[in-house]
């Protein structure tokens, strides 16, 4: 009597391939006035480039942890924010331009 070989299938447990993608990554999705948010922690590691903060208007320089939101679909609006300048952006003022040396009030 002639067997062929067993041949063992593990069964799949755990999230499906894309849902690891986005437990790896730290990604959130987070409810504003403007939409719904992607959001998207970046480590020191994998920053390969500076980028500029719309928060801030600041350069983010290279290797440094940082934050990527976008509007969930809206991939063109993706943008590379400071983590703090992220976290407050709900409570900046509008920018107002201002002379050198006019008060602050």
């Amino acid at each position: 009597m002639l067997m062929s070989p067993r041949r063992n299938h593990p069964k799949r447990r755990g999230p499906k391939p894309a849902e690891r993608e986005v437990a790896a990554s730290h990604e959130t999705i987070e409810e504003h006035d403007e939409g719904i948010y992607r959001v998207r922690r970046i480590t020191g590691s994998g920053s390969t480039k500076p980028y500029r903060c719309p928060g801030c208007d600041q350069i983010i320089p290279m290797a440094t942890p940082h934050t990527v939101a976008w509007i969930e679909h809206d991939v063109e609006s993706r943008r590379h924010w400071h983590t703090a300048c992220w976290d407050k952006r709900d409570d900046r003022k509008p920018k107002t331009e201002r002379t050198r040396n006019a008060p602050r009030y």
